[in-house]
């Protein structure tokens, strides 16, 4: 069986438990996230909150790059969002690296260098006080737009807010 028989057959499942086709295309807590792309955690889970809830975007690192304000903006601009939740967390890939590193490794698999950043940090708490600052200070939000920054720890399951 092959990679897309298995999704077939997974969407399969999904389907005939399917109940939300009634959701509105505008996330019902006027709220985005900006997380990891992690496998090891949902941003609804962890928040407490359910399919329709909330936009989710999902990067390495749950960094702020210029297509996260991309999606962030247009959640606010035609979806109504008026705030953002940014969620780092423990364990990640990022931590602890380099962007050098990083572009070796991603030579080594694909055989073209990286020009691109990757954002790499040392400090996990400063890492989210850089992202919630860099979208308060971002131009493409509505005066009223709420930005609050968290740490997950993937082991215990545990969200802390971080100040600042």
């Amino acid at each position: 069986m092959s990679l897309a028989d298995d999704l077939l057959a997974a969407n399969a499942r999904y389907r005939a438990e399917f109940d939300a086709a009634d959701l509105q295309l505008r996330p019902l807590r006027q709220l985005a996230i900006l997380t990891c792309m992690d496998s090891r955690y949902t941003a609804q889970g962890i928040l407490g909150l359910s399919l329709g809830d909330t936009h989710v975007i999902r990067n390495a690192g749950g960094r702020v790059t210029e297509d996260a304000i991309r999606s962030l903006s247009l959640s606010a601009a035609l979806l109504g969002t008026r705030a953002c939740v940014v969620i780092h967390h423990s364990d990640c890939g990022l931590f602890g690296r380099t962007d050098e590193e990083l572009r070796q490794r991603v030579a080594e698999v694909a055989g073209t260098r990286a020009t691109f950043g990757f954002l790499p940090f040392e400090d996990l708490e400063q890492s989210v006080r850089d992202d919630v600052a860099a979208l308060r200070a971002s131009p493409y939000f509505p005066a009223e737009y709420e930005v609050i920054g968290f740490t997950y720890d993937v082991r215990t399951g545990t969200l802390a807010l971080v100040e600042g």
